[in-house]
C-alpha cells in the first residue's frame, strides 16, 4: 500500500552528496576568490549606475527626426550581409570538400580543415578591426569580416553533412567509370543541396546580425551609425537606431525560419 509521501522524484545529477555538495563549494570559492582578485572598480561600478540612468534618461522618447540617415546606414548593412553572404558561401563550398575526410586526400583534407579553424578562432570584431586596419573604414572592411565569419560556420557544418553521405550513390558513379567531377555533382551535391540551402538562408540571417556589431568598430553599416550617436551624445536617436535594428532582426528570424520549414 502506498502513501501520500510515495512519488517519484528527479535523480540528482550527480549521485554521492559529498562529490555534489563539494562541487557546489568548490564553485561557490571560485567565484567568490575571482570576484576578490580582478581589478574591478566597484566604486566606479556604483557611478556607473548614475550614468547608466541619465543615459537611459536622455534616450527616451527615441528620435526618428534622422530617418534618412537611420535607413542609409540600415541599407548599408543589408548591403554588407548580402555581399558577404554569397562570397562566403561560393568559398565555404570548396573549402568544405576539401574538408570533408571521406572526399578529400588527406594533405588536402588538414588544409581545408585548417582554414576552417583559422576563420573560427577569431571573433568578428576582433577580424573586423584588422580589417579596418588593413584596407581602413567602410562597408569593404565589413564584408571581407562576414565572409571569414561564414566561411568558419558554413564550411564546417558543410563538411560534416557531407561527411555523413550516403556513399552508395558515390561507389555506383566511380563503378561506372564516372571521374571525380561528375562525381561530385551527381553524387554528392544532390544529398548536400538542402542542407547547403538552408545553411546559407541562415547564414545571411546571422551576417545581418553582425554586420551591426562590425560596424561599431569602423567597419560600415547600422553599426557605425549607432557607434557615431553615441559618439555625439544622441541618445534618443541611438534608441531608435537600436529599436530598428531589434525590429530587423526578429523580422529576419521569422522570414528565414518559415524558409528553413518550408525546405525542410
Amino acid at each position: 500500500m502506498t502513501t501520500a509521501t510515495d512519488h517519484w522524484r528527479k535523480p540528482p545529477f550527480i549521485a554521492n552528496p559529498v562529490l555534489r555538495y563539494g562541487l557546489y563549494a568548490a564553485v561557490l570559492v571560485y567565484i567568490v576568490v575571482t570576484l576578490s582578485t580582478l581589478p574591478i572598480d566597484w566604486a566606479r561600478v556604483s557611478q556607473g549606475l548614475t550614468r547608466a540612468g541619465r543615459i537611459f534618461g536622455g534616450a527616451f522618447p527615441p528620435s526618428f527626426e534622422r530617418s534618412g540617415l537611420l535607413i542609409d546606414g540600415f541599407m548599408e548593412s543589408l548591403k554588407i550581409a548580402i555581399l558577404a553572404t554569397v562570397g562566403g558561401v561560393l568559398l565555404s563550398v570548396p573549402i568544405a570538400f576539401m574538408a570533408a575526410r571521406n572526399i578529400a586526400a588527406l594533405p588536402v583534407y588538414y588544409l581545408g580543415r585548417a582554414i576552417i579553424v583559422v576563420a573560427r578562432s577569431f571573433h568578428p570584431v576582433i577580424v573586423a578591426i584588422i580589417f579596418v586596419k588593413a584596407v581602413g573604414f567602410g562597408p569593404f572592411a565589413g564584408i571581407l569580416t562576414l565572409v571569414v565569419y561564414s566561411i568558419g560556420f558554413v564550411a564546417k557544418l558543410l563538411a560534416e553533412r557531407i561527411e555523413e553521405i550516403d556513399p552508395g550513390p558515390v561507389e555506383a558513379m566511380k563503378a561506372a567509370g564516372a571521374s571525380f567531377l561528375p562525381t561530385l555533382f551527381y553524387a554528392v551535391f544532390p544529398q548536400i543541396m538542402q542542407r547547403q540551402i538552408g545553411l546559407s538562408i541562415y547564414q545571411l540571417d546571422s551576417n545581418l546580425r553582425a554586420s551591426a556589431v562590425v560596424g561599431i568598430v569602423g567597419a560600415g553599416g547600422i553599426g557605425a551609425t549607432l557607434a557615431n550617436a553615441f559618439g555625439r551624445y544622441d541618445y534618443d536617436f541611438a534608441l531608435a537606431i537600436t529599436m530598428v535594428i531589434v525590429g530587423v532582426i526578429l523580422i529576419s528570424e521569422a522570414v528565414s525560419g518559415a524558409i528553413r520549414k518550408r525546405i525542410a
